[in-house]
């Protein structure tokens, strides 16, 4: 499937709290409030991901980010279910990355659910790896793995 990656815009809201809805259980996926929340923090980034061709394009993903000085943390990525395993999370993590190293970021965090086999496998597949577990992050009940990655000034893994 053909693809473009964009800046979010405000207009992009209820369309990627609906993504968000349907990518995440309920009491995991996060409110609107939540969502503006992030986007309106100082060092929020969003990149979209909309189809190519159509009349109108879709938006099928989205990548929501924020950074702190050398420290980037990845806030979800969502793609929806039909256009998954098509390059469409892999471009936004790069993307993404590649911004967050040309603000100076060096090192990118996040949170996975440990029962989320196919989220964990993504992620280590580009160069996150585990640094511990945090018990019942979600709904007190489920517990994530915390990862972490370094990344160079163009926004590739740093070598060992």
């Amino acid at each position: 499937m053909a693809f473009t990656l964009r800046d979010y815009s405000p207009s992009d809201i209820e369309t990627l709290y609906a993504i968000d809805q349907v990518c995440y259980p309920r009491g995991i996926a996060y409110s609107r409030r939540m969502l503006r929340w992030y986007l309106s923090q100082p060092g929020a980034l969003c990149v979209v991901a909309q189809a190519k061709g159509d009349a109108e394009p879709a938006i099928v993903g989205f990548l929501i980010a924020d950074h702190r000085g050398q420290e980037g943390y990845i806030v979800t990525i969502d793609v929806l279910e039909a256009h998954r395993r098509s390059g469409i999370g892999t471009a936004l993590l790069q993307e993404t990355e590649r911004r967050l190293a040309e603000m100076g970021v060096r090192y990118v965090g996040l949170q996975t659910a440990t029962n989320n086999e196919a989220g964990v496998a993504f992620w280590q597949r580009h160069g996150y790896r585990s640094s511990g577990v945090t018990r019942g992050y979600y709904l007190g009940r489920i517990d994530a793995y915390e990862m972490l990655k370094e990344l160079d000034q163009r926004g590739r893994p740093a070598t060992a």
